[in-house]
């Protein structure tokens, strides 16, 4: 098959034909249709996560058709058009049985751990456990926007920081993750204001329904938010996994504010100074989050079908497998609004 595969550090991934992958007697192997291309591939390609062992194969937001089913699979079967979180977990240990997949300890990373799909099967074990039916109207391009950015930004905003209607949520970094936020966040009934230092970004988001937007390169970022919002935000997202936005997003906060690092700290960003005079005079809360369990998108897949939730804005360009190299070194400067996604596997 068809295969993308990161074979050194910081260059062009290698085009090649790889080896089909075996189904998984516990598994299936799917027919990508579509696979996205996140920061967190970025962080594989530039050499920053240690779960990378070279030559691998990159992509983990994906979804595809089953093509075969292992004989301890009982959901699925050839022809399913299906999703998977990019954390497949056993289900049956401690952290799986009180439905918190993503810290599962034996959990499978495709593209980290795994082969990915930046290429044209991928082969998907626990397959009963992680996979989801798509829905039938569901374009795959948007499908595999959801595998990461928008599960673990839905994730954060209703699993971890219980996001309420009329709550101001501040958003630092307008990518992929920083716009699913806000999507999400308007649709469940709270307002929005976006930083980043791109220009460009801070006005796609604001033309899709940000209630304001802050340039972190004009002004001090942390101070704008608490005058929009009246006293800082009820809710951040740090959605870089840089210091610099990690550190204004606690300030940003209003008292008892909630706090979520989505973004990677990786390289470094790995360790941080932060201003824990802040989080003890506010009585903040800080969360870490990586993910979405695969129980939560039925919840997901049911705000999509109410119609008030249009994440047609995340997808910015549909290119072929041959571009992903470019689209990864596009990661190195302040990237274009919206995020790629691979739905052409023959090229």
């Amino acid at each position: 098959m068809r295969a993308a595969v990161l074979t050194k550090y910081r260059a062009p991934l290698d085009l090649t034909d790889w080896p089909e992958p075996c189904c998984p007697d516990d598994g299936v192997v799917l027919s990508l249709l579509a696979c996205g291309i996140c920061r967190s591939d970025w962080h594989a390609w530039t050499g920053s996560d240690p779960d990378v062992v070279l030559p691998q194969i990159p992509g983990h937001e994906f979804c595809g058709v089953v093509e075969e089913a292992g004989p301890r699979v009982s959901r699925w079967k050839r022809g399913d058009r299906v999703i998977a979180p990019f954390i497949l977990a056993c289900g049956q240990c401690a952290a799986c049985a009180a439905g918190e997949q993503t810290t599962c300890p034996t959990q499978i990373v495709p593209g980290f751990t795994h082969p990915g799909a930046f290429a044209e099967r991928i082969a998907v074990a626990r397959a009963d456990v992680n996979l989801a039916r798509l829905p039938e109207a569901m374009e795959p391009a948007l499908a595999a926007a959801l595998g990461c950015r928008v599960t673990t930004a839905w994730h954060a905003l209703t699993g971890r920081a219980a996001l309420k209607p009329g709550e101001w949520l501040a958003v630092f970094g307008t990518g992929g993750v920083g716009l699913s936020a806000m999507l999400l966040a308007r649709a469940l009934g709270a307002r929005t204001v976006m930083v980043d230092v791109v220009a460009e970004k801070l006005a796609h988001a604001a033309a899709h329904g940000a209630d304001a937007t802050v340039n972190a390169g004009a002004t001090d970022a942390a101070e704008a938010v608490r005058a929009i919002t009246s006293g800082g935000a009820d809710v951040a997202i740090e959605a870089l996994g840089r210091a610099e936005t990690t550190v204004a997003a606690m300030r940003s906060l209003r008292k008892l504010g909630r706090m979520v690092q989505i973004g990677m700290p990786a390289g470094a960003h790995a360790a941080m100074t932060l201003p824990m005079d802040v989080l003890y005079s506010g009585q903040l809360a800080l969360y870490g989050t990586r993910g979405m369990p695969a129980w939560r998108y039925p919840s997901l897949f049911s705000l999509i079908e109410t119609g008030r939730l249009d994440l047609s804005p995340l997808i910015a360009r549909r290119v072929a497998l041959s571009d992903a190299s470019a689209e990864l070194a596009a990661f190195d400067r302040p990237a274009p609004p919206g995020v790629a996604v691979i739905t052409d596997f023959a090229r």
